[in-house]
């Protein structure tokens, strides 16, 4: 893959960032729509695709992007098509901060060290280029403004921004309401977009810890061969508690 495209982690962790304070908006769900927007860069890429609401490896080989490629080759690994919801939901040790420092080495954005309370060390970070930004969030505010569909690239970005709570922070208030009705309702424009964007919210929900049931399965618990409530993604450190997070990372 070449570096000409920003890819959807990057253009998702952008908007998240406020030029203002150099913190992340929503920054626990913005974990998790980094992990989903690693998997529709990956479709985007021809290299995995939907199986219902699975994930299948189609075309293993390296995109050039060592963090997609390290998502691809775990995927790979499995073996298996894996439940959009249980992928997402898998432990990740630090995806927002590795983005981050992504952004940084490809001068994006710049560290700003600092202190929280005087005492605990912090890093803020600073866009270089708030044009970036601006053109990302004119490629949203287009599509809600014209309702013209928007290419699959806009319409999964728009998906997991919703996904991930992005509305209120882009379209605050009162006055934004129709706005963020109205990127919701992008949602429907990109199935692969729509189908991580629900198992973002899902995982949100508590959905991941259940098994999903077919109609023949309803009102029937607890029956053999049930899956385990998250598969966590092999080969990843397990997720410290959300308290130890908030030391070095912009929030």
């Amino acid at each position: 893959m070449g570096r000409s495209r920003r890819t959807l982690p990057e253009e998702l962790l952008l908007l998240a960032l406020d030029p203002a304070t150099g913190t992340t908006a929503q920054p626990q769900s913005l974990d998790l729509g980094l992990a989903g927007a690693q998997l529709v860069e990956l479709a985007l890429a021809g290299r995995i695709a939907p199986d219902g609401d699975r994930i299948a490896v189609v075309v293993p080989r390296p995109t050039g992007d060592p963090t997609l490629d390290c998502a691809l080759e775990l995927l790979r690994r499995r073996g298996a098509p894996v439940r959009a919801v249980h992928w997402i939901g898998g432990p990740r040790l630090g995806l927002r901060q590795t983005y981050l420092s992504h952004l940084e080495r490809c001068g994006m954005v710049h560290a700003v060290a600092g202190q929280m309370c005087g005492v605990l060390p912090t890093t803020r970070y600073q866009a270089t280029d708030n044009e970036i930004s601006r053109e990302i969030r004119a490629r949203l505010d287009s599509a809600i403004r014209t309702g013209v569909p928007p290419d699959p690239r806009t319409a999964a970005l728009a998906a997991l921004a919703h996904a991930v709570g992005l509305g209120k922070h882009l379209y605050p208030g009162n006055e934004g309401r129709s706005s963020r009705s109205r990127l919701r309702d992008l949602i429907r424009h990109d199935p692969m977009g729509g189908l991580v964007a629900h198992a973002v919210m899902d995982v949100q929900n508590g959905a991941a810890a259940q098994p999903r049931r077919g109609p023949a399965a309803t009102g029937r618990q607890g029956a053999a061969g049930a899956r385990p409530a998250v598969e966590p993604a092999r080969g990843v450190p397990m997720q410290p508690h959300r308290g130890s997070m908030a030391r070095a990372v912009a929030h």
